[in-house]
């Protein structure tokens, strides 16, 4: 146990430490997926030591008993990277392929590859050079096409590409007039909706009634609405389903009719945003729609499935999603997430009513007490109620504890219930744990969304310190020991925490966060171009407000920090460059204050590498518990971040 300046008082016993490696080393299985045909199942898995796809027959699951012994005959590897682990796939159509994006070490030139099955060849789909790749729409009734946005033409604007799946070729189908943000196509996969946010931030859905008609306008709304869009179409290809908060609070499911322009409004809650929705993956008719309320709740829309859902619920503890299905909906691969232990992976039999284990994410976890996540809610100074999660460490008494602020990163986006690896890595450290959805966040709809537009060091900020203030009002946290953590927009705040605010925390640690907006806004991805007005409004523009940008960016204020400052980076950021984190670092530096920054040259915004993060999370620890207090595990030779200081 290291001690900043008290004792943290246990209640028997300090928490047995957690390894590094068991949070943030590789999961063992994770994100199955059956294929169409409901005859396999995929799931990633590390295959010398890095992520890859895997694929097993369905019918042959390994359970939760057994989990430890893959590999065997009935489960193989069929991609092989050998560096980048691969987070995101899913199936074509024709259940032999399988498709998965990858960028090289972080740059986000994400290309789309695909696998087949039974000769574990890999085909990139998108060999362009220098480009950024996203799928658009994949339809089982086209099992071997796909569409695919590209910015080959124009690094700045996404073009639909064609590609047929089964001999690779790609062909041009849409051409970006200039201001598109999004695609959207139908069930036949003709682009017929573009979404675009326009200079002024507002949002615009065009529609067209086939790949040849001219574009119209269909519906508008201004900056103010929460986030939205379209979220796909109807069975009958007749309407488009959007998520738009216009003449209501919050983000709700509307249908709106493409020739006639009626709006029917389909599900809606008076404060939370409708954050996903579940349709058919054959018929396409609308299933259930999800909200992300204190914990996630769903609303069953078919009356059908409220047997399946209500079966579903009772058979584990925690949040459930449902993974994928077959095209029958006859199985459904179904994920329970819970704070305080591994996500658990079961296949449901709709026909049986029967759950089968499949497996969990990181079996390791059980053999430790994890820490419970408790939902919370206080005032703000100005009377606004601010929502977000407090985590306490399990063994200790719960008052007075060391506690770190940790920040979400977007802004626009929000912590939700769950299990998270950082959280419990604090909370095991002996450190509480305030997750804060300060106003700017996403999901409570627009009042509260608003409340942020031009506050990021401004009520935003406060929000956090009332937060803080909270936590010491009610025992929790000791006032004197006290840290500011966070990622991207989170890494942003904790370095407003420490220049801005200098006497509110004892040390900062800032993970790629952006020290000067303007600077920040110049250098943003080019394919950001369409989103950027939107930013401006929300933000600021350095271009008009020089004064008010440059009172919001910490770089300027970097002469009044006085705290242990911790910074890390990814070399090949593309979202926050490394001039952010190496102009902060000088500038304190140029002030006689020692910062201690951390470069990974194979990262980009965020650690993908277990390496990276077990490397990182060693170095905070360390950091942490000799500024705060709190307990530390050694760092193990593979940790170091010898070489990787600046």
């Amino acid at each position: 146990m290291s001690h900043n300046s008290k004792a943290i008082e246990p209640v028997g016993h300090y928490p047995a430490l957690i390894p590094r490696e068991v949070l943030f080393g590789n999961p063992v299985k994770a994100s199955p997926k059956i294929s169409p045909d409901g005859r396999k199942l995929a799931y990633l898995a590390p295959d010398n030591g890095v992520m890859n796809v895997w694929v097993r027959p369905f019918g042959l699951p390994a359970t939760i008993a057994d989990q430890d012994r893959f590999g065997g005959s009935d489960d193989r590897v069929v991609t092989a990277s050998a560096k980048r682990p691969i987070t995101q796939y899913f199936w074509q159509g024709d259940s032999q392929h399988l498709l998965f994006i990858q960028d090289m070490d972080g740059d986000e030139n994400y290309h789309v590859y695909q696998v087949d099955i039974a000769t574990a060849v890999v085909r990139d789909l998108t060999a362009f050079e220098n480009v950024h790749a996203m799928p658009i729409a994949i339809d089982p009734l086209c099992p071997d096409q796909i569409l695919v946005g590209v910015n080959a033409r124009d690094p700045r604007l996404h073009d639909v590409y064609r590609i047929d799946l089964k001999t690779g070729e790609s062909t041009l189908d849409t051409e970006n007039p200039g201001d598109v943000q999004g695609w959207t196509a139908d069930h036949q996969l003709n682009v017929r909706v573009a979404q675009v946010t326009r200079k002024d931030g507002s949002t615009e859905i065009r529609v067209r009634k086939d790949g040849h008609s001219p574009w119209r306008v269909a519906m508008a709304w201004g900056v103010e609405e929460s986030f939205g869009g379209v979220v796909g179409f109807t069975d009958d290809n007749g309407s488009i389903r959007v998520l738009s908060s216009v003449d209501a609070n919050a983000a709700r499911l509307i249908e709106l009719e493409q020739e006639t322009g009626r709006v029917d409004v389909i599900s809606e809650d008076p404060r939370y945003d409708v954050s996903s929705v579940l349709v058919h993956p054959r018929t396409h008719q609308l299933q259930a729609v999800q909200y992300s309320r204190e914990r996630k709740e769903w609303s069953v829309l078919d009356p059908a499935l409220q047997l399946d859902f209500s079966v579903i619920a009772g058979n584990r503890d925690g949040d459930f999603d449902i993974l994928s299905r077959d095209l029958d909906d006859a199985t459904w691969i179904i994920g329970y997430v819970v704070d305080d232990g591994p996500t658990y992976f079961d296949a449901y039999d709709r026909a049986s009513g029967e759950l089968t284990p499949l497996f969990s994410n990181r079996p390791a976890l059980t053999e430790y007490v994890l820490a419970k996540t408790m939902p919370i809610a206080f005032t703000a100074r100005d009377g606004m109620s601010i929502h977000g999660y407090l985590t306490l460490p399990v063994g200790l008494a719960p008052h007075n504890l060391p506690m770190i602020l940790l920040v979400l990163g977007g802004p626009w986006a929000r912590d939700s219930w769950g299990f998270s690896p950082h959280v419990q890595w604090l909370a095991n450290r002996c450190y509480a744990v305030l997750q804060i959805n300060f106003r700017g966040s996403t999901g409570y709809g627009k009042a509260y969304l608003n409340a942020g537009n031009r506050e990021w060091a401004g009520k935003m900020h406060t929000d956090l310190l009332d937060g803080k203030r909270w936590a010491i009002r009610e025992g929790y946290a000791d006032p004197e020991r006290v840290g500011i953590m966070g990622g991207s927009y989170g890494g942003y705040a904790a370095l407003v925490g420490v220049a801005h605010t200098p006497d509110e925390f004892v040390c900062g640690v800032d993970l790629f966060g952006p020290s000067d907006i303007s600077t920040l806004f110049s250098s943003i991805p080019p394919y950001w171009e369409p989103i950027k007005g939107m930013f401006l409004k929300r933000v600021g523009d350095p271009t008009t407000e020089e004064a008010f940008v440059r009172s919001c960016s910490p770089l300027y204020l970097a002469d009044q920090i006085k705290v242990p400052l911790l910074i890390a980076q990814g070399a090949n950021d593309a979202r926050v460059k490394q001039a952010e984190s190496d102009q902060i670092v000088a500038a304190v530096r140029g002030n006689n204050h020692s910062v201690d920054y951390i470069v990974f040259p194979d990262e980009g915004h965020g650690f993908a590498r277990p390496e990276n993060s077990l490397k990182f999370t060693a170095a905070a620890e360390g950091f942490l518990a000799r500024h705060l207090g709190g307990q530390a595990e050694p760092a193990g030779i593979h940790e170091s971040v010898e070489g990787l200081e600046q």
